[in-house]
């Protein structure tokens, strides 16, 4: 049996279907169905058996469930702009070393989502090794929340024993619940739709121009390539950066969606909110190098070619979903 966490949201959702598209229908699926919409994300997954999150780890750790042989985690508070610490220290930190303590102890394998949030403002790089980890400042409690758990297991050793993929700006199909904290691409397509037009946040730094800012955006099938590459590789662990390795700034994805819409590119600006302003990363890119030096070797998609399959096969079709 593989349990997935985290299994209604976005990046859980699209793991368990590609399971199921692997002929694996074993799965024992956890979320909390907080936002109406995740339903949707479970609606055509095969799968043994759906757990609230609440009860989950205990009635793991009474003995409920039997069989398992992978634990993928991607459960836990992904939203950017969540300060209630306290609950990020229970959701993001705590929850993720009872369950990955559970897993070592039963010696099943443990897949679990970082995030790029930990690399802050980027002055220190985005380099994956354990070394750097220890030095990064995140720049809200979301990514010190995942920051704390990477170096938990750095400083225990289980690193060596995990796996754990710091993903960078995922988007994609199954992403729709998430709101404010879904994708430019998918808040943009309604509008760029009906009347052509792309908004972005206004640059706030001298140097960068409106709409320059960039990021390392990578398409959710990538990502779902990555996963199936350490399912398969049981041998290989530790932090791994899951980005494209490319830089691209926010106009460059407008542009990308305004093409696969057949639409003229228009692109205008608007203020970015004053509370994070002092928060906001002007610029990701994953070093991917341990990633490949790993054994991945399967090329990614570029961010024309994915932003252009996720409108003409998801966002463009009746149903959706992945």
């Amino acid at each position: 049996m593989i349990i997935v966490t985290g299994a209604a949201g976005f990046i859980g959702s699209v793991i368990a279907k590609s399971l199921n598209l692997d002929g694996k229908k074993d799965l024992l699926l956890v979320d909390k169905f907080t936002k109406s919409a995740k339903w949707k994300n479970v609606v055509n997954l095969n799968f043994i058996d759906f757990v609230d999150r609440d009860s989950f780890l205990e009635r793991l750790e009474n003995g409920d469930f039997s069989g398992v042989e992978l634990v993928i985690h991607m459960g836990a508070c992904a939203d950017t702009t969540e300060f209630d610490m306290n609950y990020l220290m229970h959701q993001n930190y705590e929850y993720s070393k009872r369950l990955c303590l559970w897993c070592l102890k039963n010696n099943v394998r443990f897949i679990y989502a970082s995030s790029a949030a930990v690399y802050g403002d980027g002055t220190k790089g985005f380099n994956d090794n354990n070394e750097l980890t220890m030095e990064l400042e995140p720049l809200n409690p979301y990514g010190f929340s995942k920051l704390l758990f990477d170096k938990w297991l750095i400083n225990t050793g289980h690193v060596d024993s995990v796996v754990g993929l710091r993903f960078f700006n995922v988007f994609g199909p199954n992403e729709y619940h998430k709101n404010k904290m879904s994708s430019i691409i998918y808040r943009s397509f309604p509008m760029a739709k009906k009347e052509g037009v792309v908004r972005l946040f206004k640059s706030y730094i001298k140097n960068i121009e409106h709409g320059d800012q960039r990021r390392d955006f990578i398409y959710i099938k990538d990502v779902i390539s990555v996963v199936e590459f350490f399912i398969k590789n049981n041998n290989i662990n530790g932090i791994f950066n899951v980005g494209s390795g490319k830089a691209r700034s926010f106009n460059d994805l407008a542009v990308s969606l305004l093409n696969a819409m057949g639409k003229k590119p228009v692109i205008e600006f608007f203020d970015m909110p004053e509370e994070i302003r002092n928060k906001y990363q002007y610029f990701t890119e994953a070093d991917i190098s341990k990633l490949i030096k790993a054994g991945y070797n399967k090329e990614l998609s570029s961010l024309e070619g994915a932003v252009d399959d996720y409108v003409q096969n998801y966002l463009n079709k009746e149903n959706s979903y992945y």
